[in-house]
């Protein structure tokens, strides 16, 4: 298991946790942008390794978390129709919208198949060519290729039966738009590795600059999380806001050309809703208007569908990094990964999920016991 458990081993974690300790002179706030990394702080109890003074807050960075309300409404209005075959991956199968789930939608007839690769709807259009075949578009950076590919075999074929309901999002926009609100907290970021895998982190460069925060590009192993917020924490106390890349082992500051390309070609910039957050300018993408027959949106007319989200709710301050989890009244209660109210509670991914998944909604000595065992 080399190249893999080397990046939790302990002793190095403590090292690095050492030499966090001997950099720090004074409090920081800093923002995990991805999910990913925060179940992987959560999981492991980083937070808890961490100095005094160090806080890390839970960015924007769950996909499934941050698809609006209004647009899982509105893929459950299209999967409910009986000419449809609705394909999605398997996480978005149980979040819920205003009634109800994917699942309930499949126990009650509708054709709900969950696809490995968005690629695999080609292969279910072709065998039914008098159904419309939708596909679930969501997520960052890191899957808007494979859906671009999906819209352009589909088009290069002819294949008018293929379709996508797009909701996808992009990172460096958000990031702009928590640094810009007057209750921002955050003074430095663990960049999202997968999405700039894809991208690079020119993007990032401009925002580091103009609102004067370090950007660490970071890994999501312990060891990766740790040296991320070691190279934060010097570059807040030496008062550089640069970007600097810890995960060099598999990205570099261009990202993919030809993925950037791909997406570029099938979609194009506009704005786009965040759920708990709000519309934010120019932080989607939308496809092109020579890709409009692949547009779900546009085919069956669900533009305007109206929801509201539970008033008990915060996951919105959760996902700016102005609150978090347990600072929510039904946190463990009357929201749970069962019975979820909020967007970060709706996927594996949100903070709220991982702190309930690692027992951080028990009491301190129910909690002692969870982590002996």
């Amino acid at each position: 298991m080399k190249y893999f458990d080397e990046y939790r081993d302990p002793r190095l974690a403590r090292k690095v946790v050492d030499e966090i300790q001997r950099a720090q002179t004074r409090p920081w706030v800093i923002m995990e942008v991805c999910g990913g990394q925060t179940h992987s702080i959560v999981k492991h109890g980083l937070d808890f390794l961490l100095p005094q003074g160090i806080e890390l807050v839970h960015g924007p960075g769950c996909p499934v978390c941050v698809t609006p309300l209004e647009m899982i409404d509105k893929a459950h209005a299209i999967a409910r129709r009986p000419e449809v075959i609705f394909c999605s991956f398997g996480d978005m199968l149980r979040v819920p919208g205003s009634d109800g789930d994917l699942f309930t939608i499949k126990s009650r007839g509708g054709d709900v198949r969950v696809v490995y690769s968005p690629l695999d709807c080609l292969k279910i259009a072709r065998a039914n060519p008098s159904r419309m075949v939708v596909f679930f578009a969501i997520g960052f950076e890191t899957t808007a290729p494979a859906n671009a590919m999906l819209v352009w075999r589909a088009y290069k074929e002819g294949l008018r039966n293929v379709s996508l309901l797009v909701s996808h999002v992009l990172v460096p926009p958000a990031i702009a738009f928590i640094l810009q609100s007057p209750q921002n907290r955050v003074q430095g970021f663990l960049g999202p590795g997968h999405v700039c895998t894809v991208m690079g982190y020119r993007e990032y460069e401009p925002i580091a600059e103009r609102y004067q925060v370090p950007i660490v590009i970071t890994g999501f192993e312990p060891l990766d999380l740790l040296q991320g917020t070691l190279m934060t924490v010097r570059l807040l106390e030496q008062g550089q806001a640069v970007v600097e890349n810890q995960y060099a082992r598999v990205l570099g500051r261009e990202g993919n050309a030809a993925a950037q390309k791909l997406i570029y070609d099938v979609f194009e910039v506009g704005d786009r809703k965040w759920r708990g957050v709000g519309s934010i300018p120019k932080s989607g993408l939308k496809l092109r208007w020579e890709f409009r027959e692949h547009d779900a949106e546009r085919l069956f007319d669900v533009r305007e569908i109206d929801t509201r989200e539970p008033e008990i709710c915060i996951s919105g301050q959760i996902l700016k990094g102005i609150r978090k989890p347990h600072d929510c009244p039904a946190f463990g209660q009357q929201c749970t990964p069962q019975h979820p109210l909020g967007a970060t509670m709706v996927s594996a991914e949100g903070a709220c999920a991982a702190y309930y998944t690692y027992g951080r909604h028990l009491k301190k000595a129910d909690l002692v016991q969870v982590a002996q065992a």
